[in-house]
């Protein structure tokens, strides 16, 4: 398993918290309710597919949502082996947590009314902005530069459908997945790809295209990246004064270099840290 970066130097005592220890990580959904409060593990929900950010290779964890999962639960008493990671594909985020088969995720998980009617967040501990992919010698700086241009769109994705309300003269080219839309930038076929500004730092961060690719850096959105917690779950306003602690001794900051500095990226201080941290428990 991947040892995170960084350790933080003092954590609560494990009995500070009872959460559930059952769960797998191998995307196969658990019977409802297996995740019983033991005390000897926490059962954590994260993306496995998204550089930078939630990604599974062969046994190892990386990405900064895994990074900042693991900070949290050193700080409610899990030491990172008492972890175990499930996949938490966008579409079943809230039924992993309604069914007990996660404690926590962590999966860019973005914070809405709908979403708050059956689960609670804690933080939010990031805010995202939707942004630009381009290439690294692009002159691309801003929406207004995309008129005439290729924009890479994802079936399924409203991301570069949102581009083109604001600015109908985008051509719109789709792809399968991001991933496929990185490897078209990188070679020229596209102009520009969005989606979050986290996500693009991400895929730039990939040592295959080390030097190639730029984040614009002039978001357009604001996308709350929240810790999914079930309605009944105690644990969420300790875990928003952790956060918060995270962002005030520099270990949130760490964790983005470490996992997004390759892409040159920085978290705009515009949105971060964020305001609202807090408002979201119930």
């Amino acid at each position: 398993m991947k040892r995170a970066t960084f350790r933080l130097a003092g954590v609560l005592a494990a009995s500070s918290l009872a959460l559930a220890a059952c769960g797998s990580d191998d995307g196969e959904s658990d019977e409802a309710g297996s995740s019983e409060a033991s005390g000897d593990g926490v059962t954590i929900g994260i993306k496995f597919d998204q550089p930078g950010l939630g990604l599974k290779s062969g046994e190892d964890y990386s990405g900064m949502d895994v990074d900042t999962a693991i900070a949290v639960a050193e700080e409610l008493g899990y030491s990172e082996d008492q972890i175990t990671w499930k996949e938490s594909p966008s579409a079943q985020r809230e039924t992993l947590l309604e069914t007990g088969q996660v404690d926590m995720i962590f999966a860019t998980y973005s914070i809405t009314d709908e979403r708050k009617e059956k689960v609670q967040f804690a933080g939010p501990y990031f805010v995202a902005g939707q942004d630009l992919l381009v290439s690294a010698d692009s002159d691309i700086a801003s929406l207004d530069d995309l008129d005439g241009k290729l924009l890479c769109s994802v079936t399924g994705s409203t991301s570069a459908q949102n581009v083109k309300d604001e600015i109908p003269g985008v051509q719109l080219q789709e792809y399968g997945t991001y991933s496929e839309c990185v490897s078209q930038l990188a070679n020229g076929t596209i102009d520009a790809l969005t989606t979050d500004d986290t996500i693009l730092a991400g895929y730039a961060a990939q040592d295959q295209y080390s030097g190639q690719l730029k984040v614009v850096g002039a978001p357009f959105s604001e996308e709350m990246y929240g810790v999914g917690l079930p309605k009944d779950s105690e644990q969420c306003v300790e875990i928003n004064e952790i956060v918060a602690g995270f962002w005030e001794d520099g270990t949130m900051e760490t964790i983005i270099e470490d996992n997004l500095g390759a892409a040159d990226y920085t978290a705009n201080p515009d949105l971060n840290p964020p305001a609202d941290m807090g408002g979201h428990c119930g």
